[in-house]
Parts: structure tokens; C-alpha cells; sequence
């Protein structure tokens, strides 16, 4: 088909739809990996033997009309990525990844305004919503030098850690960190039993305390959720005794601690956490009481759901840490086991399966930070061996973990870490 169409647009159900402006179809049909488009055009995208990324004008009118179609039903092999050239897509900014995986699909977009930017219409049935892209940069902060600090260190999207940043707010150790509002962080209880929490803006910057909510606690564990919210779970506090708990604090995308909710599953400490799957996260291992170390799992759903225990996979463990690599799969590694410090890993799927026991690099430690950086890595760094240290190990986007590189900064033992920034 080629021509210009006066009256109608094509949709994807193959019913014809009125416009006002008509549509001309571009008679070429697009096989290349890229190509920028134009408003009133229609345009035939063929991604048998590649991707395609659609670049959209880079300004629009109120009304702009644009129409991609799946020539030859291979978007599901070869999927199409939209770049809206800064400006917004149903209403999120041009950093979030749009993809259209469907075969068979096809997508009419129009421009609506500044806010909402280009809103497909007419796909609804085969519709993938936007997903907000991945924290490129992390900092690791707080813990144990032989007394507690709240000194922090960068880390740029190359996996470089920077020196020490003289920190603000209480020191303290054995406290939580995660990822919230996309590209921001907060850290979060922490040793002297507090509920204190710091956030930490995208440009890697550490607020001053905020008087927390929820029992006030060390040792838990934090993970993001849901693309933009985070979630403190589990810990303990000593009174005598460990007192240990199965509590949960959820996050909101601007970074408010809610009141506790009463978790489910094994009650533990000196756990870890993870996101997965993009938009889901996971509590594992940790420490049930005494020398009980457990190799559980808890799924949390993007919602903030905690489920019921899973029985585990690998050397139970605690004192360890994990990020997510590869945009949406994670590794744990690190901690103690009954036999003492370890450097094995256990490596989870996009579908929350942890893996066995994979051999690990690099010194063997407890007290450890995870986070991820460059969008698809992970990043250990510090610990306590017979003694603390500054050593990092890199993680690439196939879960591989490097041999250790001597860290910079302040060696030390039950400290944090988060991804921030969208921003390399």
C-alpha cells in the first residue's frame, strides 16, 4: 500500500478509523536497526533479520499523527523500541524504555501535549506499558570501622568507587539501603536500634535524618519494588536476648516509610535482598536465631506483597549481600556460613528461581554491600575478612563475578548500598 490516505487511519484490529489530517504511507518498507519518523506518515517496520529502534520527531503539534505497523509479524522475535526524543510517551520521560513485542501489532500514535506526550491509541489489546530504566550509579554508606561512621562512597556507571564523602546524619551499622522513585535512594535503620532514615537524591547526595516509623531495628534487609517504591523487611533488636521479627515497612516513589505490617514467613536477621524480574524483589537467607542459618527465600510481589517461605537452594547463610545484573535477574554472594566466610554465589532468574552454589572470586567475607550500577551490573564491595576491608569485585550483565580490586575509601563492615541516577 503506499498513497496517501485522505480520510482514515489503519488500525490494528484492521478496522479502518476516521482522521481529520489523513495519513500518508510511506511506500518503503523500513528494514533497517534505526529510523527516524515523521508526523502524518504511516510506516511499514520489518524486523525479520533485526531490532528497530523508531526515533519520533523531536517536536510535536497537538493532533500529530503517527502509524507503525508489524510488516511481516516478527516483532515478537525482533522487537521495535520507540525513543521519543525528549519528549514524553503516555505521559513518562524519554529516559523510560518503550518496546513493542507483539507480532502482528501495530501502534497509532498521537500527540496530545508537554505532559502526556504521544499516547498510542487503538492498543489496548497488545499494549506494553512503558518501563522506567535502570539506576546507572550506586553509593554504599554507613557501617563499622571498629566504631560506626556515616562516611559514603559513589560509584560512576564504569564501576568505579570513589573516596570517602564525609556523611550526614547518625552513624551507625547492621542498617538497610534500596532503590525508590526510580533513581533516588534511602538508608534506613540501622545499629543503637533506629528508625532513622536518609534519603538520597539523584545526583548521590545524603539528607540529613528523618524521624522513622515502624520498630526501630538492625540488620534487616531492603529491596526496590514495583519500578519506583522500596520495602524494609525482618531484623532484630537485643534486649537480653534477640528479639527477632518478620516486619515489613513499605516505600513510596518519594520516599515516605509507612507503619509496620506484619510479615509472613521465617522470622530472621542479617538477611539479604534483591530486586528481579524488573518489577518484583526477594528477601533470602539470614539468620533465624542462635546459629540457625536458613537458605529461605521470600518472594515480594510489585505490589509489595511478602509470600510465605520458600525453601531455598545453596549453603545456608548469613551476613551476605545481592544486586540485581542483566536489567532483570540477581546474584547473592558473600556471608558466613556455619564453616565460616565464603565467596560463593547463587545467581536468580527473571523468575525468581535461585540457582545452587556457583564457586566465587575473590576474598571471602561477611558484613558485605551490593548494588547495581551501569544500568546491567552489580557491584560487592568492602566486608569483614580476620579484618575489615575495601576490596569490590564487579559484576558483568551475564552474572559473572570478577577477581577483587582494591577499593578505596575506608575499610569497614556492615555497611549499605543502593543504585541511584539515571544518568551516566
Amino acid at each position: 500500500m503506499s498513497g496517501t490516505i485522505g480520510s482514515n487511519i489503519l488500525s490494528h484490529s484492521g478496522t479502518v478509523a476516521e482522521t481529520a489530517a489523513g495519513l500518508n504511507w510511506v511506500s518503503d518498507v523500513v528494514t533497517a536497526s534505526t529510523v527516524t519518523v515523521e508526523s502524518g506518515n504511516g510506516y511499514w517496520i520489518n524486523t525479520t533479520s533485526n531490532a528497530c529502534t523508531i526515533t519520533l520527531p523531536a517536536s510535536a503539534e497537538a493532533g500529530d499523527n503517527i502509524v507503525i505497523v508489524d510488516f511481516a509479524r516478527t516483532w515478537g522475535t525482533n522487537k521495535i523500541i520507540i525513543d521519543s526524543n525528549g519528549l514524553n510517551y503516555q505521559g513518562n520521560p524519554d529516559t523510560y524504555t518503550v518496546e513493542y513485542t507483539t507480532d502482528g501489532q501495530s501502534v497509532n500514535l498521537i500527540y496530545s501535549d508537554s505532559t502526556k506526550g504521544w499516547i498510542p491509541l487503538e492498543d489496548d489489546v497488545v499494549a506494553e506499558a512503558p518501563v522506567a530504566p535502570n539506576t546507572q550509579r550506586a553509593i554504599f554508606a554507613y557501617g563499622d570501622t571498629g566504631s560506626v561512621t556515616n562516611i559514603s562512597n559513589l560509584v560512576n556507571s564504569s564501576g568505579v568507587v570513589a573516596a570517602d564523602v564525609t556523611g550526614v546524619g547518625t552513624a551507625r551499622a547492621g542498617l538497610a539501603a534500596a532503590t525508590y522513585g526510580g533513581d533516588k535512594a534511602i538508608f534506613g535503620y540501622g545499629s543503637g536500634y533506629s528508625n532513622l532514615s536518609n534519603l538520597v537524591n539523584n545526583s548521590g547526595t545524603v539528607a540529613s535524618d528523618v524521624s522513622g516509623v515502624g520498630t526501630a531495628r538492625d540488620f534487616l534487609a531492603a529491596t526496590s519494588y514495583g519500578g519506583d517504591k522500596a520495602i524494609f523487611g525482618y531484623g532484630n533488636i537485643y534486649s537480653g536476648g534477640y528479639v527477632i521479627y518478620s516486619l515489613k515497612n513499605l516505600v513510596s516513589n518519594s520516599g515516605v516509610v509507612a507503619t509496620d505490617v506484619s510479615g509472613v514467613g521465617t522470622a530472621r536477621r542479617e538477611l539479604s535482598a534483591t530486586t528481579y524480574g524488573g518489577d518484583k524483589g526477594m528477601f533470602a537467607y539470614g539468620n533465624s536465631g542462635g546459629s540457625t542459618m536458613v537458605s529461605l527465600k521470600n518472594l515480594i510481589s510489585n505490589t509489595g506483597v511478602v509470600a510465605a517461605d520458600v525453601t531455598g537452594v545453596g549453603t545456608a547463610r548469613n551476613l551476605l549481600a545481592a544486586s540485581y545484573y542483566g536489567e532483570d535477574k540477581a546474584i547473592f554472594a558473600y556471608g558466613q556460613s556455619s564453616g565460616g566466610n565464603v565467596s560463593m554465589s547463587n545467581l536468580v532468574t527473571n523468575l525468581g528461581v535461585i540457582g545452587t552454589d556457583v564457586s566465587g572470586v575473590g576474598t571471602a567475607r561477611r558484613g558485605v554491600a551490593a548494588a547495581s550500577y551501569g544500568g546491567d551490573k552489580g557491584v560487592f564491595a568492602f566486608g569483614y575478612t580476620d579484618a575489615n576491608v575495601s576490596l569490590k569485585n564487579l559484576v558483568n550483565n551475564s552474572g559473572v563475578i570478577a577477581a577483587d580490586v582494591s577499593g578505596v575509601g575506608t575499610a569497614r563492615v556492615n555497611l549499605a548500598a543502593a543504585g541511584y541516577s539515571y544518568s551516566a
